[in-house]
């Protein structure tokens, strides 16, 4: 893998394409707005300080270059690997893997980013689904070294097998998953926590900054240094089920959006990108939050690596 072709720049796409950079890989970007393409490019500093601050050399070879273009045939030219990044809608993916497939030889690997769309459904609009697969970052995705790794039905498995043994080789951690359920495993497990912690804050439970401190310093802080599974052990199975006996049937199992958040979203207070959503993110604070949670999460991964 020593050129990938990164199609659609959006939230993840720069961060995407300097931690592949810095991996000794060349990477071609497009998106068809100049304005994502002006972005990537103003982030590519950014990224690469944090880069640095986590000790991830730059490549010594002279390999490793982005290029940005709003040309998709540019993109894809001489790719081993073409990661599509575009919006989370079945009918926009479908229609750039039309235009790709056209495109590329039929040995190229062709990944997805989606965050849940079942990788079996996007690899239907591909003449060689065998080479198509999900490789889904995780946000920020040049600081979080996880990647999940998915199959759809008719993935072949050393198409599997090459983007786990690709992702190793940047010094990342590949996690395969197994079945192609919707929304993988990460987002299963964050949204089975979002879901509750929503619902206890609807019922007046507890206040949102509250169950944030309850979440970083209670569960997030052990869940960093021991994983749910070992934190059952540590525990004791036998603890795990006997509280499991009464508070499995309280906890939220509602299948809908909660009212609070469709509010929110009719108002227009989305979050960070409106200025405001469950908290308010004035402009005068905002690049100095983004900045301050990057440096924590920078420093929180040195010292689960060891390095202090």
């Amino acid at each position: 893998m020593k050129k990938v072709a990164l199609i659609g720049l959006g939230t993840m796409g720069p961060g995407m394409a300097a931690r592949l950079v810095r991996g000794g890989v060349d990477v071609t970007a497009y998106d068809i707005s100049a304005e994502a393409l002006a972005r990537a490019d103003e982030m590519q500093d950014t990224a690469n300080g944090v880069l640095d601050a986590l000790g991830i050399p730059a490549p010594d070879t002279g390999a490793g270059a982005l290029t940005l273009t709003d040309d998709l045939a540019r993109a894809v030219e001489g790719a081993d690997l073409v990661i599509e990044n575009v919006p989370e809608n079945l009918e926009i993916k479908a229609g750039v893997y039309r235009q790709i497939d056209a495109l590329v030889g039929p040995d190229v690997i062709v990944a997805s980013d989606t965050s849940g769309l079942p990788i079996t459904s996007l690899q239907a609009h591909l003449s060689n689904p065998a080479r198509m697969v999900g490789i889904h970052w995780s946000n920020p995705p040049h600081i979080i070294p996880m990647i999940e790794v998915i199959a759809g039905d008719q993935t072949a498995p050393e198409t599997v097998q090459t983007i786990r043994d690709f992702i190793r080789s940047l010094n990342l951690l590949p996690v395969v998953v197994k079945k192609d359920v919707p929304g993988f495993v990460e987002n299963r497990v964050l949204y089975a926590l979002l879901r509750e912690v929503i619902d206890l804050v609807e019922q007046g439970v507890v206040d949102p900054e509250d169950i944030d401190t309850c979440v970083s310093w209670g569960i997030g802080y052990k869940l960093a240094v021991i994983g749910p599974m070992a934190l059952l052990d540590m525990a004791g199975l036998d603890i795990y089920n006997s509280v499991s006996t009464f508070l499995n049937k309280e906890l939220s199992d509602r299948k809908d959006v909660p009212e609070m958040v469709r509010a929110k979203i009719e108002a227009g207070t989305l979050g960070i990108k409106s200025g405001s959503g469950i908290y308010d993110y004035p402009p005068e604070k905002l690049a100095g939050l983004q900045r301050d949670r990057a440096e924590k999460l920078v420093a929180v991964r040195r010292i689960i690596e060891g390095r202090g």
